[in-house]
């Protein structure tokens, strides 16, 4: 298995700061220390940064403020979180990096139903695993998952989580969870990447079938966990996304413009604050069939970050007769990207066409993102 020479405390900068916003000096204590010494008084050197961004001394990083009045859409969030690498390495065509940052919330879906996990008192630090194709730099959402065991120098299993995945407005798509570690010092993180089931087309039909495991080594410093920016913007709550952690050769997860995606844009129809880009292929017999590709790129406002893990149907009419209904199938594509896809026999100027979400994206939200693309319902675009 590839294994990767740790390069450690290398800062992943922010290349464009949210207008609006302010970097705090982190804490410079341990977490359990700071949940330990409440009743000591040795808080008192951190205190002021800690209350300054809205935390209080028994919760520490278990429970920061949320943005009141949280728009049901996409969302400045109250508190930014930076990150910092671990390293990166390759299996194959997987490409894998492992990043960090601190212990923090996050909420999961299941079908329409959201839940929040709350970071827990032996909670230590929040890995992310970013996965890509080496040859195109899509980024591979798998429906079959990502595992991240650490074990210690002596080869011992530490812990071992489901990484979930996960959008974060600074972070992109990832896989990613909080992790307990058992105390200062070298591990060795082995990240278990399951095969791709999903359907693929053009150069990546046959690819990413098998499994693959890699081993990225790293050192876990409490010290360099708390010197990851924090930031609190001052427009917190707004309509807007704070900006991406450019990672130099680790791609973030964004969809393709629409610009630069083939066939005829139908349209960009919007629905839980989701874009649907929509477009209709001719003429690529070879990858799609001899019928007409109808397909839709969802991605995040803002950020152009992809929406995976959705059940998306499509219903056709012309003058009141049906001419498709079916499933868009998730799909793989080196030039598409990430989409929903289907063949349909023909499709025609002033034809109706009706999107439905029936699941929305199962992935995991980080603040800004929770309140966002949990609609299930239609969208309509008239073909021209």
């Amino acid at each position: 298995m590839p294994a990767l020479s740790i390069v450690f405390g290398t800062v992943i900068s922010v290349e464009r700061r949210l207008p609006g916003t302010e970097t705090m000096s982190p804490p410079r204590t341990t977490r359990r220390a700071l949940l330990g010494s409440v009743a000591t008084g040795a808080l008192l050197g951190t205190a002021g940064c800690l209350q300054t961004l809205g935390f209080q001394r028994q919760s520490a990083w278990r429970d920061p403020p949320l943005a009141e009045d949280r728009p049901d859409a996409v969302y400045v969030p109250a508190v930014i979180e930076g990150m910092e690498t671990y390293g990166e390495t390759a299996a194959g065509r997987y490409g894998v990096a492992l990043t960090y940052s601190y212990p923090h919330r996050f909420w999961t879906l299941s079908g329409t139903e959201t839940s929040k996990t709350v970071v827990e008192a032996d909670d230590d630090v929040h890995l992310m695993v970013s996965l890509w194709d080496t040859e195109t730099g899509r980024v591979l959402p798998l429906d079959s998952g990502v595992t991240i065991e650490i074990l210690d120098t002596d080869g011992i299993l530490v812990t071992e989580e489901v990484a979930y995945p996960m959008l974060s407005q600074t972070m992109g798509f990832h896989y990613g969870a909080n992790y307990a570690l058992d105390g200062e010092g070298e591990y060795e993180a082995r990240v278990h990447v399951g095969g791709v089931s999903l359907r693929r087309t053009g150069g990546f039909a046959g690819a990413f079938e098998s499994a693959a495991t890699v081993t990225i080594p790293f050192t876990f410093q409490t010290e360099e966990l708390h010197s990851v920016s924090i930031m609190r913007p001052k427009n917190a709550g707004v309509r807007d996304a704070a900006m991406l952690m450019e990672m130099d050769g680790v791609p973030a997860g964004r969809a393709p413009t629409a610009d630069s995606l083939p066939g005829q844009h139908l349209d960009a129809p919007n629905l839980g604050d989701a874009d649907f880009q929509t477009f209709v292929v001719r003429g690529e017999s070879e990858r799609f069939g001899s019928d007409p590709y109808l397909y839709v790129s969802a991605r995040t406002p803002y950020n152009r970050f992809v929406l995976p893990m959705m059940g998306l149907e499509a219903t056709l009419t012309r003058g009141g007769e049906t001419i498709f209904e079916g499933q868009l199938t998730r799909t793989l594509d080196p030039d598409l990207g990430y989409h929903y896809g289907a063949s349909v026999a023909e499709i025609e100027s002033d034809d109706e066409l009706t999107i439905t979400t029936t699941i929305p994206p199962q992935v995991a939200r980080h603040d800004g993102y929770e309140t966002a693309f949990r609609e299930i319902g239609d969208v309509s675009v008239t073909v021209e």
